[in-house]
Formats: structure tokens, C-alpha cells, sequence
């Protein structure tokens, strides 16, 4: 069974930085194309970085040169370093597989970023 367990949001003031974090169990991680999604509220969910298992990136426009992805396969955790967070960056983050290249598995719970002064 697939568990993803997403944290390290929360709320913090535009220009702030926040890291994201995934564990992920129940799959064999270190192959596994991985991504981050981020679902504002009463819009669908969006991609916004993918990493593949031998580390590759990519970036969706509005966040390259913000958001950095990153994993550690050792530990089976997937991240997300968010610098100079916008008030449009508020939003439910999700990890989950490349969405692009697998079917996704059942969400996690997901972690609330709030950009807010």
C-alpha cells in the first residue's frame, strides 16, 4: 500500500521561504519519477515540479527560479525549497508520482501553504 505523508507547511509572509517534505512508502521510490502538486482552493490540481529518479528537473513557468525539487532516495523523501513565496503560491501542496508518465496513486492529506502579511 502507497502512503504519502506530505509536511512543513504553514503560513508565512510574502518573500519567505518554506521547505516542503514527502515520505513516501510502498513503492520503490528511487525509480519512481516524482512530483509536486499544489491544488488552490476551488481549482483543480496543478503540476508544479517533477524530479526523475536520477535527478533531473523540471519547473512550472510561475515558479522556476523560486522553487527548487529535490529528493533523497536514501530516505525515500521528496522536497520542495520555496523561496520569495507570492500571495498566489497559497495552496494545498501534494506529492505524489510524475503524473506524466505514471498514474498517480491515492493523495496524501497534503500541506497548506498560506503567503499572507
Amino acid at each position: 500500500q502507497v502512503h504519502l505523508v506530505e509536511s512543513g507547511g504553514g503560513l508565512v509572509q510574502p518573500g519567505g521561504s518554506l521547505t516542503l517534505s514527502c515520505e513516501v512508502s510502498g513503492i520503490k521510490f528511487s525509480i519512481r519519477p516524482m512530483a509536486w502538486y499544489r491544488q488552490h482552493l476551488g481549482q483543480e490540481r496543478e503540476l508544479v515540479a517533477t524530479i526523475a529518479g536520477a535527478g533531473r528537473t523540471k519547473y512550472e513557468e510561475d515558479v522556476k527560479d523560486r522553487f527548487t525539487i529535490s529528493r533523497d532516495n536514501a530516505k525515500n523523501t521528496v522536497y520542495l525549497q520555496m523561496n520569495n513565496l507570492k500571495p498566489e503560491d497559497t495552496a494545498v501542496y501534494y506529492c505524489n508520482v510524475d503524473r506524466t508518465y505514471l498514474s498517480v496513486h491515492p493523495w496524501g492529506k497534503g500541506t497548506l501553504v498560506n503567503v499572507s502579511s
